[in-house]
């Protein structure tokens, strides 16, 4: 456990699904997209210093920027800021692919609608927009120096298939191998060869400049070349791998097969002999914010508000109910007896939903899922005192407007007075319509920045 002492706040009366809120919200405050690229860029009169790299401001030709994300809007606002409007004005060129509710006017970098909010996957108006990003590294002088800002989310917000291969062949493929348990790993390895921007594409694409990429990571473990399939990383696996990727899922139903064009580019590829093109420049990749960042953060808000804290680590995965029975069960030992000291659990990472075959209709996302299955595993107790809320960072969970959802007496009380079984609804992975009725949803809207999750289970004293 982690304490302080030193802190004394009385609980009688405090609402401990409001403290939850509370701490998870100092955590999303952390990685505040804009204030993360304030920290790491810098200019000082004629000098500037990204990341660690100093530059004299005289020597920059133009500063192009470009990028993709949840928090890349967020990002760029922040760059501006960092630069100041004369420098913004005179040496900067811009554009970033974000999502729609994300897009906000700035002095010089464009923000491109690439997708509608809610809606995590690759449209026309991202392939257009990825087209200008990759046009504009193409076009780097020797002078030049290129800003890549990436973070979550950007592998949807930066399509651009290579010839041959449609955006709708890429969305059957890769709605295909998702549905039957592909991998991030395994959906990478595809659709890398079949981009010209991801696995390194980007990288390769710039003639000359000095390129660095500021990288928000919304991955277990940030490796690089999965945070927004790896732009600016080149790729080392092969046709043949992804060859034998699709080969595990030869066996799915003839109205979910992989489009016949993939097998053929990915055949045409594995043929040729030659050498992947190396870059013809270096890029510095720097990691400027991540869920341990986040985590710190809330820990230290939850020690500020008086609990003993237990960090649970930043690389949570697994199927979200079993992370939902976890904290559970985590709150029925840990709940102190009158008296004792107050008690929080702060976790994050990225749980996945495990899809109930069903014909009924259905609605929500892995936080929401998460704190479903903590409410059912704890429908009996006395939950009075206790909170388990799950959230995304990025405002977003799954195909909803809210970013989770928080299990509460609250929101027990509400679903047996209203006659809703929570059982039933997290049978069909319908975790939305519940909380909606029971006043349970977490809504902030876009946060404009994107680590992965937050859960934070708080016990207040007298819960015996």
């Amino acid at each position: 456990m982690v304490s302080d002492s030193s802190q004394s706040v009385p609980f009688d009366g405090r609402d401990p699904a409001v403290d939850a809120r509370r701490i998870w919200q100092a955590g999303v405050a952390a990685v505040d997209s804009a204030g993360l690229v304030r920290q790491v860029v810098q200019r000082r009169g004629n000098a500037l210093s990204i990341a660690g790299a100093e530059f004299a401001v005289a020597s920059i030709g133009r500063l192009i920027v470009v990028g993709a994300g949840k928090a890349s809007a967020g990002m760029a606002r922040g760059l501006e800021q960092a630069l100041g409007p004369d420098f913004v004005d005179q040496k900067v060129i811009g554009w970033v692919n974000v999502p729609g509710d994300c897009v906000v006017p700035l002095r010089r970098i464009h923000l491109h609608n690439a997708r509608p909010a809610g809606v995590n996957e690759p449209t026309a108006a991202g392939v257009a927009g990825s087209q200008r990003i990759l046009d504009l590294v193409c076009d780097l002088r020797p002078d030049d120096l290129c800003l890549i800002l990436i973070s979550g989310g950007g592998s949807a917000l930066l399509p651009l298939p290579v010839p041959g291969i449609t955006l709708a062949d890429k969305l059957a493929m890769t709605r295909t191998l998702s549905r039957h348990g592909a991998t991030i790993q395994e959906l990478n390895t595809v659709r890398k060869r079949l981009s010209r921007i991801k696995g390194g594409g980007l990288l390769r694409a710039a003639p000359a400049g000095h390129l660095i990429a500021l990288i928000i990571s919304d991955v277990v473990g940030d490796p690089l070349d999965v945070i927004a399939s790896g732009p600016t990383i080149c790729d080392h696996a092969t046709a043949d791998d992804a060859l034998a990727v699709l080969r595990r899922f030869q066996q799915v139903p003839v109205e979910e097969r992989i489009p016949q064009a993939i097998w053929a580019e990915l055949e045409r590829q594995s043929a040729i002999t030659t050498a992947t093109t190396a870059p013809r420049v270096d890029c510095q990749n720097s990691i400027i914010g991540n869920n341990q960042t986040a985590l710190s953060a809330a820990v230290q808000r939850a020690i500020e508000l008086g609990y003993d804290v237990q960090s649970l680590g930043s690389d949570r995965q697994g199927i979200a109910r079993g992370v939902g029975i976890e904290l559970a069960e985590l709150c029925r030992k840990a709940r102190p007896a009158g008296g004792g000291k107050p008690v929080c659990f702060i976790g994050g990472g990225e749980p996945v939903v495990e899809l109930a075959t069903t014909d009924r209709p259905r609605k929500g996302g892995r936080n929401q899922e998460v704190a479903l299955s903590a409410l059912c595993h704890l429908w009996q107790d006395d939950l009075s005192g206790i909170a388990i809320l799950s959230g995304g960072t990025d405002g977003e969970d799954g195909p909803t407007d809210a970013a989770g959802a928080v299990c509460s007496h609250s929101v027990r009380e509400a679903a047996r007075a209203l006659n809703l079984d929570p059982f039933d609804a997290l049978s069909i992975n319908n975790s939305y319509p519940f909380f909606a009725a029971t006043q349970g949803l977490l809504k902030t809207g876009p946060t404009h920045t994107n680590v992965m999750d937050l859960q934070v289970a708080v016990i207040h004293p007298g819960t015996s």
